[in-house]
């Protein structure tokens, strides 16, 4: 007979991704003529809910290769860049959840990369993009299915109980002189 049970359990209640864009000005020391490199390295960030929404704080480090002096030397310009981002994942179902019980998981989906850099009178303008993904976990309320009947038992056999009883079942003089043909 098949009953029902409702359990608790942690679950994915909410879900998103959202692509960030930031564009940075800087100043290096030497009047910049050619740029060439940009890397972000050293990506660090956590996810903290504020009442509705979900504010994710990161750092990352920006370092850009330029040459100066008409190409004739180079230098590499290192910035620490620290952002804030808001945003607003709804839950998918109605969870059980108390305010505050729900937890926060943030990945980085897409590493950010520095996508654009320009020289504009002497300022290096740099834009990094980056993709996160965004998790809410809660508590839900799942109904399951229960049967009330009994699994059927196992026998355990003992191998040292089969091996004392073949010992004692076996006759060493089943084959007989006598009844050899």
């Amino acid at each position: 007979m098949a009953n029902t049970r409702e359990i608790v359990t942690k679950a994915v209640i909410g879900k998103g991704k959202k692509t960030f864009t930031t564009t940075n000005r800087t100043r290096p020391e030497e009047i910049p003529t050619t740029i060439l490199g940009c890397w972000v390295i050293n990506h660090h960030f956590t996810g903290v809910k504020t009442g509705d929404k979900i504010t994710i704080q990161g750092t990352y480090d920006v370092n850009i290769w330029y040459s100066y002096d008409n190409d004739t030397k180079t230098n590499v310009l290192k910035e620490k860049n620290t952002y804030n981002e808001v945003v607003n994942v709804r839950p998918r179902e109605n969870s059980d959840t108390t305010e505050g019980s729900e937890d926060i998981i943030v990945r980085s989906l897409k590493q950010p990369s520095c996508t654009k850099v320009d020289i504009e009178n002497g300022e290096i303008v740099y834009t990094v993009e980056k993709e996160l993904g965004i998790e809410l976990v809660g508590d839900v309320k799942v109904k399951i299915e229960t049967n009330d009947e009994e699994d059927p038992w196992d026998e355990i056999v003992d191998e040292k109980e089969v091996e004392k009883k073949i010992e004692e079942e076996v006759k060493e003089d089943f084959i007989r002189e006598d009844n050899i043909i």
